[in-house]
């Protein structure tokens, strides 16, 4: 019996290994255009993408409590790429960023912050991903309308148009509207009664569209075509000595610089935020409810952001976008996870050809959709709805985030939100409750501080030569401030011919005790 159960967990991966597999498989498809687009976007080499699909899949995954959990590139940390690399001058000291990331990443994990997450006010967070989906939005559109500067062939091309904003494809532009279009029906609830819709991902929906189409204009009108500065451009990998030739290193000695030390803090910071909040949205779509250890999957995200950083690759994060579709495909546990990353690396040596046919109209389109499904318009609707106390945070994040970056416009959500829930807490400390010339001052919960203006506009509401009760029967603590407006209030009773009787008044030093004063 014991040798049974001793076997038992090694025969499990193979009952659910069809689920899994096919699982993996629609995971890959589905990341594979999301990896080319999210390294598009942040404007470095495809190959950066698909090396953080590969880590997510064959380093997190392994190393993950998660059985559903996909991790790779995310859109959310796209901005922070962007400006990383710019301020930092090359994607080498960046990947010493994303090193140092990781690492702190992991000691995250041995610190048990993996409840950070909690702390995070829900309007901030909401507020963090709207304006990720603006200035993907923003940023995308030049990329779908097929819009350069200048100093490239889209000047030459036949069918380029001057704008105020550089030259334009309208071949390019056809097919980013196109694509979006289609990626919005192909999620159409109608839509899901086709078998097609339910068998292909809408992302590759979209990238085989976009193949089709330079495939088709290459062979019959090769003057319309989308040029090839306009295409996905991955290196031919023949074998594996060629893969390595392929990466970037970091340039270790970028280390001690504070440039890099502040963005590693950013994207730390950022993508555990990112990784908890996809924790938790996963756990709600498990069918089996599993729980996740926080802790260990921080841990896991360090570790591939580290490996990522030292093959060339993105940061990665565990991204609910995959793995939602990880769970609605069917699968039970990380081999799922582990396939789709074995297929990226496969695609890497044998779909080379087919993945430069791509583009960036198509990948733009698809991040476009990211995008608007991160800031919907019934999000700011519903925001506003829900008051001031959760559309100022929301609003203030969304500003910081687009003014300055993603960790300052955090910064500044979750401070407006503590301001406010300051304010909602101490305008209800003091309640003061009026009959004929007798009035209660209520102390209805602890007052702090904080709840001086407050108690000073009580105070003066009431006349002289009235009879006064205040009764602190609800509070437990009483600050320092408020016991000294208090006792001057007393102290002036005589003199403005009042009564002032104090009950249940926590003394500083002492316990709950009736203390009165009085004018005869």
């Amino acid at each position: 019996m014991n040798h049974a159960k001793r076997l038992l967990p090694l025969s499990t991966p193979f009952a659910t290994l069809r689920s899994d597999l096919f699982a993996g498989i629609v995971v890959f498809l589905v990341a594979l255009p999301l990896c080319l687009g999210i390294a598009s976007a942040s404007g470095v080499e495809p190959f950066a993408g698909l090396v953080s699909g590969i880590v997510g899949g064959l380093v997190v995954a392994l190393l993950s409590g998660s059985h559903l959990s996909v991790s790779g590139p995310a859109a959310g940390l796209v901005v922070i790429v962007v400006s990383a690399i710019a301020s930092l001058g090359s994607f080498s000291a960046f990947l010493a960023a994303v090193l140092i990331a990781g690492i702190l990443q992991i000691g995250f994990g041995l610190l048990r912050a993996g409840r950070i997450a909690s702390y995070v006010p829900v309007a901030v967070v909401k507020g963090m991903l709207a304006s990720i989906g603006i200035i993907l939005i923003l940023k995308q559109m030049p990329v779908g309308a097929g819009i350069v500067a200048g100093g490239d062939s889209t000047i030459l091309h036949a069918m380029a148009i001057s704008t105020p904003f550089g030259h334009m494809l309208p071949v390019s532009l056809l097919l980013c509207a196109v694509s979006v279009a289609m990626l919005f029906a192909w999620e159409a609830p109608r839509a899901k009664r086709y078998a097609l819709v339910r068998a292909v991902p809408g992302p590759l929906a979209a990238v085989a569209l976009g193949i089709a189409a330079t495939l088709v204009l290459d062979r019959i009108a090769p003057s319309l075509a989308t040029p090839v500065e306009h295409r996905v451009s991955l290196a031919a990998l023949a074998s594996p000595g060629a893969l390595l030739d392929a990466v970037s290193m970091p340039d270790l000695s970028q280390l001690a610089s504070p440039d890099v030390w502040r963005v590693a803090v950013t994207l730390a910071i950022v993508a555990s935020l990112e990784t908890l909040l996809s924790l938790e949205a996963l756990e709600r779509i498990d069918p089996k409810r599993r729980r996740v250890s926080p802790d260990r999957e921080l841990k896991a995200q360090g570790a591939g952001n580290v490996v990522a950083a030292l093959f060339g690759g993105l940061p990665l994060t565990a991204v609910i976008v995959r793995s939602s579709a990880n769970v609605h495909a069917g699968a039970q546990t990380r081999l799922s996870a582990v396939v789709h990353g074995v297929l990226l690396l496969a695609s890497v040596f044998v779909l080379t050809a087919v993945l430069n046919l791509i583009p960036l109209a198509s990948l733009a389109a698809i991040l476009i959709q990211t995008g608007y499904k991160l800031a919907k318009p019934r999000l700011f609707v519903d925001t506003i709805r829900e008051g001031i106390g959760r559309w100022a945070p929301f609003a203030a994040t969304i500003v910081g985030v687009v003014a300055a970056d993603l960790l300052t416009g955090i910064a500044i959500g979750i401070a407006t939100s503590a301001l406010f829930a300051m304010r909602a807490s101490f305008a209800r400390t003091f309640a003061l409750t009026r009959h004929d010339d007798y009035f209660l001052l209520s102390v209805r919960k602890d007052a702090t501080c904080f709840a001086k203006p407050m108690l000073a506009r009580c105070l003066a509401q009431i006349p002289e030569r009235a009879t006064v009760v205040i009764d602190a029967e609800r509070a437990d603590f009483i600050d320092a401030d408020i016991r000294e407006a208090i006792d001057a209030f007393v102290r002036e009773a005589p003199r403005r011919h009042m009564t002032v009787e104090r009950l249940r008044w926590p003394e500083a030093s002492q316990a709950l005790l009736p203390v009165s004063s009085s004018m005869k």
